[in-house]
């Protein structure tokens, strides 16, 4: 799931793969809102709010939205360096290596939230949010070759329109209907895996608080610990 890239990977392991993290994705989007009022995972809605908030002339706010875009932005940017610099060295597990540090992180901002004052940490979890999103989905969608994202919600509503459209009766040979259906289970998988995570991070963060992020962590562990293990074993 975290060891194969781009055409060595076959229909199951990009279904696992977006099945899990969106699973994540949705919890931490959800559970981020529930907490903080922000999302962390929506650069859409964040860009359309900061527009509506400069027009109205509310510069300050605007610009916090704004800084969620960047940390979104920085965390691709982070992924897309990490990976290049491993696959350089040759790391076969350097995906597992990046989900494992967005594990990492994301405990971090877990501690940081319960021992802080609640000003200054719920800033840093929201930036911290961002960051770790944009880094699971640049990871994600490096590996799969762009087929996979955990986060991209209006993206795959868009596919999945376009997927529908395409296997209309007399649109596509047999063959290439064929890929299209895959494509349109995959889709539908990570929509429906971001849904339901976004339902338990709510969930969870109504009974917890702030360790669902945690939980969200161990999770992260539980998928890239395992692929680690095949890479160190010989099992690339």
């Amino acid at each position: 799931m975290l060891i194969h890239a781009g055409d060595d990977r076959s229909v199951s392991i990009d279904l696992a793969l977006a099945v899990w993290l969106s699973l994540v994705a949705g919890a931490v989007n959800a559970a981020g809102f529930r907490a903080l009022g922000y999302f962390s995972a929506n650069m859409t809605g964040n860009v359309s709010t900061a527009t509506d908030l400069l027009a109205l002339g509310r510069f300050g706010t605007a610009i916090w939205f704004l800084l969620l875009l960047l940390a979104f932005v920085f965390g691709a940017f982070a992924s897309g360096v990490l990976i290049d610099v491993g696959q350089r060295r040759r790391l076969h597990g350097i995906y597992a290596l990046s989900i494992l540090l967005e594990a990492g992180l994301l405990i971090v901002l877990t501690i940081l939230d319960m021992v802080w004052a609640a000003a200054m940490s719920e800033h840093l979890m929201m930036i911290g949010l961002s960051f770790l999103m944009g880094l699971q989905n640049a990871a994600s969608t490096k590996i799969s070759d762009g087929r996979v994202r955990t986060s991209h919600v209006s993206g795959i509503a868009t596919d999945l329109g376009l997927e529908l459209a395409a296997l209309l009766p007399g649109a596509r040979d047999a063959e290439t209907r064929q890929v299209l259906r895959s494509r349109l289970l995959l889709h539908v998988a990570t929509l429906c895996s971001f849904f339901a995570g976004g339902i338990a991070g709510v969930l969870g963060y109504e009974r917890i608080g702030p360790m669902v992020f945690a939980l969200a962590a161990a999770l992260l562990i539980v998928i890239a610990v395992p692929e680690l293990r095949k890479v160190y074993r010989g099992g690339r």
